[in-house]
């Protein structure tokens, strides 16, 4: 019997990892969720530095400041910056980068996916890396 326990510690470590994985991404889940909405909030508030305080980065590095972020986000990202509706769909995440498509209706009625990616920052926190943006065939009458 005694033989046994040292075989047993490990394989119910095991069994406790995959138990705590849902949870975990889960949390994650809810975090990066979290992050979309606080910058679709902000970008329907047109506030800037709260919406470019959520970007990764490297995002920042290409946009030097909040205003030309926001300058950006307007001229190409039009459906995420003003919409009727958006709607959170799958989430995936693999270590410290995630991802999170959203259904959103813009002011036009034009249905579109978007798919955001994240990454998780040396502090714990996730900050936006990407959006993708494809327009759907259908619209929301």
């Amino acid at each position: 019997m005694l033989e046994a326990r040292p075989r047993l510690v490990p394989f119910l470590a095991l069994i406790a990892s995959f138990a705590l994985a849902p949870a975990i991404a889960g949390e994650a889940g809810a975090e990066t969720r979290a992050v979309i909405q606080r910058q679709l909030d902000a970008f329907a508030q047109d506030d800037a530095g709260a919406a470019y305080a959520l970007a990764a980065p490297g995002i920042k590095a290409i946009f030097t400041d909040s205003a030309t972020f926001m300058a950006m986000v307007r001229r190409q990202y039009a459906p995420v910056y003003h919409h009727r509706r958006a709607e959170f769909g799958e989430f995936s995440s693999d270590g410290d980068a995630a991802a999170q498509t959203l259904t959103i209706v813009d002011d036009d009625g034009q249905v579109w996916t978007a798919l955001y990616k994240l990454a998780r920052q040396t502090d714990g926190s996730w900050l936006i890396t990407a959006c993708f943006l494809i327009k759907a065939e259908a619209t929301d009458a």
